[in-house]
């Protein structure tokens, strides 16, 4: 709504925006005076500017990074105490006048967008002015557009409202200490603008909690906590052969050479690193590696001077054990995410672990994410030259592969290859051949070493040996899902995902350990009773086995 001096117009009862804009370089200085019923306000601190940017009641804040050619105040109309009746806006400039300005107006926004504009015309050739005023009226607030001028400048203007001000002489923006230490005296506000000592800049690696050269003395250490600098101080060591990197002393020597550690700083450590290993992995095991709490961990000990690799070493064990139940986690329901890898890498990267069983570990979860993305249906594309294909049937799988029937007198094998497409599935052999389309299929999975399609057809299913059952079985499976647009895999009797709470009680239940041999390696959630033959996904339905011992137990119960 565009208004008119001296119009007004109603306003939400709300959090709103009051934006001065105008065109041109000089700044305008935007404040609010809140007064009673009196026209005066209650006290000092009623008067919000640039030396008193926020109200006690939080009613009324000024922005003091507000964008070029605007001045901004948040008005929060609910946080309004009941004795105050008006809120004033208004603006001062330093060195020109209003009437020099060009297109200076005032708008009022809501969460919704601007409410009402004012554009001020007719200007006077003043340094300060009251652009408007919000007021109560029958419950509410309305906004009264005014565009007054006041040639006394901003002291005269606050003066009018019941501010005290100091002297005129210290007026301005001066910056002149005498005239600032005389306001904090006689507790008026200061009408110069207070010098805001600049902050020393950051170091090179802002968001590294550590001990960096400080900027007013590099003689010496100073703390940076990753947001600021701190006032906690230290002197730079110098890494000199005989003396300790840490503290800086003079090492003993070996009697057959050498140095020995510093043997104030080597108690310090093992002291310190008792606690922080029990910390690192609460941390570790709860909130994880990409929490706020595991930065605080590795900055503290950064704090008391101590090498990093050195708490690697500390955690590796218990790193170990973390990444085996990341593992166990990631597959108890068959599936692994995205989020999981990323997790189990991470987790990998921050410790520094390696070795035969981490990269064990690490085959089993990208060959469990690559399964996982086929079973999703994010499928190959094959080229099969000579195949006769529909327009729009696309090939996922060709490989070599061996039909098996059981016969009355026995099974038979026939080789030739498995074709799995986007619209059936199709092995072709020497003398025979299968055909099922995925709208006849029920389900796919592997079973020793073969994969098992479940059918409608008249011949009912089909059983397939290949050189690898669980990638075959995910992308046929994957095959099935899109054609037939499924979330879950068909057949299946209950959920296999199992929740993270439940995955969490088995395993503190079970010791994080297989319950059949002990073995804490290569471990997996196992159904005891097996899903295919109805068995639930709960905590008294699952048990924690090793690799092995799952194996040996198949499907039976």
């Amino acid at each position: 709504m565009e208004l008119r001096k001296g119009a007004n117009s109603p306003v939400p009862t709300s959090l709103l925006a009051v934006v001065v804009s105008w065109r041109g370089a000089q700044p305008v200085d935007a404040h609010a005076l809140l007064v009673t019923e009196s026209g005066l306000v209650r006290t000092d601190r009623d008067f919000v500017f640039f030396n008193a940017p926020r109200h006690a009641s939080q009613a009324v804040t000024l922005d003091q990074e507000p964008e070029p050619g605007t001045a901004r105040l948040s008005i929060s109309l609910p946080r309004t105490e009941p004795d105050i009746a008006r809120i004033v806006v208004t603006a001062s400039l330093d060195d020109t006048t209003f009437d020099r300005l060009d297109d200076l107006a005032l708008t009022v926004h809501s969460a919704d967008g601007p409410i009402a504009r004012f554009a001020i015309d007719s200007i006077e050739d003043v340094q300060a002015m009251m652009f408007g005023e919000f007021y109560r009226r029958d419950g509410g607030w309305r906004f009264r557009a005014i565009g007054q001028g006041w040639a006394g400048g901003l002291r005269g203007l606050a003066v009018e409202f019941g501010v005290t001000v100091d002297e005129p002489a210290s007026v301005g923006r001066t910056d002149e200490p005498a005239a600032r230490a005389s306001a904090e005296m006689s507790g008026a506000p200061a009408l110069t603008r207070r010098v805001i000592d600049t902050p020393p800049p950051p170091p090179t690696d802002p968001d590294l909690a550590d001990w960096h050269p400080d900027p007013d003395a590099p003689d010496r250490l100073r703390w940076w906590d990753g947001d600021e600098w701190t006032s906690s101080v230290r002197g730079h060591v110098s890494p000199t052969r005989g003396h300790c990197e840490r503290c800086g002393h003079a090492l003993r020597r070996k009697f057959f050479g050498g140095h020995a550690p510093c043997k104030t700083c080597a108690v310090e450590i093992d002291e310190f690193l008792v606690h922080w290993r029990n910390r690192a992995v609460r941390v570790l095991t709860g909130p994880g590696t990409r929490s706020p709490e595991w930065i605080q961990v590795w900055a503290s000990l950064r704090f008391q001077r101590i090498d990093e690799e050195r708490g690697r070493a500390v955690l590796r064990e218990d790193g170990l054990t973390q990444v085996e139940r990341m593992v166990a986690f990631a597959f108890a329901d068959g599936e692994v995410f995205a989020d999981e890898l990323d997790a189990f890498e991470h987790v990998v990267g921050e410790l520094g672990l390696g070795g035969a069983v981490v990269e064990d570990l690490r085959r089993r979860m990208h060959r469990g994410r690559t399964l996982s993305r086929l079973r999703g249906g994010e499928l190959p594309a094959v080229d099969t030259p000579g195949l006769h294909l529909d327009p729009d049937e696309r090939v996922h799988l060709d490989l070599p592969a061996v039909h098996i029937r059981v016969l009355a007198r026995g099974p038979r094998h026939s080789e030739g290859r498995l074709i799995g497409s986007s619209k059936k599935l199709r092995f072709v052999g020497d003398g025979t051949g299968v055909e099922l389309p995925w709208s006849r299929v029920v389900s796919v999975h592997p079973e020793h070493g073969t994969v098992v399609l479940a059918a409608t057809s008249a011949r009912g299913g089909a059983t397939f040996g290949v050189a690898d059952p669980d990638y075959v079985a995910a992308a046929l499976e994957g095959a099935l899902r899109v054609a037939k647009r499924l979330v879950l895999t068909p057949g299946q009797r209950d959920s296999r995902s199992i929740p993270q709470d439940v995955k969490a009680l088995v395993w503190q239940r079970d010791g994080g350990a297989c319950v059949e041999c002990g073995d804490r390696h290569y471990l997996e959630f196992d159904h005891i009773i097996p899903l295919s033959r109805g068995g639930a996904t709960s905590a008294s339905n699952l048990q924690i086995l090793c690799r092995a011992c799952n194996r040996v137990k198949g499907a039976r119960i």
